[in-house]
């Protein structure tokens, strides 16, 4: 669960998993002050951060020799009612073609691509005081 705070600087808000406390803030150009990851930033971070883990985990698994993954996530809504995820992933390390090729196939299961794809209903709960 992630919870947040509003804090003093117009847009920005400071948020928790109760471990970990970051910022998220509007861009100056909508008004905020740009100290923080934007809120569309933070879903492309959760698909990034997720192929990057799910790919090392599978590395770890099939004993694929797998150094280092960089990946590189674009949320593109330049048509109105239509999301399109661009994503780049590079493996590093000595993989022959087969073991790139299976882990590309396990970046189409990355449990974030899951949710996204799911059908996705929004419930406000009730914060007791």
């Amino acid at each position: 669960m992630i919870k947040t705070k509003s804090l003093k600087n117009k847009f920005m808000c400071q948020f928790t998993n109760g471990r970990y406390d970051t910022l998220s803030d509007a861009s100056k150009e909508f008004g905020g002050s740009g100290s923080g990851f934007g809120p569309h930033e933070l879903v492309e971070a959760a698909y990034a951060t997720c192929l990057s883990i799910w790919l090392r985990m599978n590395a770890e698994k099939h004993k694929i020799p797998l150094k280092e993954i960089l990946t590189q996530v674009s949320l593109d809504r330049s048509i109105p009612g239509k999301v399109k995820f661009e994503y780049e992933i590079e493996l590093i390390g000595p993989l022959n073609e087969d073991q790139r090729n299976r882990l590309r196939k396990y970046a189409k299961t990355c449990p974030v691509k899951k949710t996204l794809m799911s059908e996705i209903s929004f419930h406000e709960q009730k914060i007791q005081s």
